[in-house]
Formats: C-alpha cells, sequence, structure tokens
C-alpha cells in the first residue's frame, strides 16, 4: 500500500502526511531505555513512558499504552498505539467499532432526535 498514493487526494484541502524514518538505537541502549520505559508506566507515567516507546519502538510497550488509552476512552489515541506496535488483534476490532461509529453519523438524518414544534406529541 502507498501511503502517499492514498493521501493524494486530500491535497486541495490543505493537509499534509508527515513522513519519517527511525533511527535505530543500539541493543543495550534499547534495552535501557525500555527498562526505563516499563518503570515510567508502572510509575502511572504513561506520556513519559509512550515517548520512549516509540523511539525504541518497543511494540509489547506501545500496545500497553494503547490499552490504557482504551481504558481512558482515548479509542483513536489506542488505535495509533495499537497500529504502531503493530498489534492487529487490537487494532481491528477498533477500526471496526469506528468505522460503524462514522457509518451511523453518514446515514443519520441531521434531524433525528429534534422535536419540532409543529409535531404533535404522542402520550399514549
Amino acid at each position: 500500500m502507498d501511503i502517499k498514493k492514498t493521501f493524494e487526494k486530500f491535497d486541495d484541502q490543505g493537509s499534509f502526511l508527515k513522513v519519517s524514518s527511525t533511527t535505530p538505537v543500539e541493543s543495550p541502549t534499547k534495552a535501557a531505555l525500555n527498562r526505563k520505559g516499563n518503570q515510567l508506566y508502572n510509575d502511572g507515567k504513561i506520556e513519559e513512558a509512550r515517548r520512549i516507546f516509540l523511539t525504541t519502538g518497543y511494540s509489547d510497550g506501545l500496545a500497553r499504552v494503547g490499552d490504557h488509552y482504551k481504558s481512558k476512552n482515548q479509542f483513536i489515541d489506542a488505535l495509533q498505539m495499537y497500529w504502531l506496535a503493530p498489534d492487529r488483534t487490537k487494532s481491528e476490532p477498533l477500526i471496526e467499532q469506528l468505522a460503524l461509529v462514522l457509518r451511523g453519523m453518514i446515514d443519520e438524518p441531521e434531524d433525528i432526535g429534534v422535536f419540532h414544534v409543529d409535531q404533535e406529541q404522542n402520550d399514549e
């Protein structure tokens, strides 16, 4: 899948696609950083741990940060972490749920749930 081609249709909307490559981290440094990230995560410092896990590409750590976001109903953030992990067993159900929500928003009439003054109220 060519990501740039996927997003070409949005060029006229002023959007952009950030493309970057990761700098490899040496194994001993990576292990030390992952231990530090795990400690931060266990101490409840999720954002600091997330930054380390993103730097090292530590998939288990990214998935756990995704679990944390999901527990806080931050589904888009959770999906991002699962996708980067990559943990498709956790990302695919979220993608399906988000697709259902979007489909419902698109299919829903604009005035649903709005009571118009000229409508009769049925008290039966």
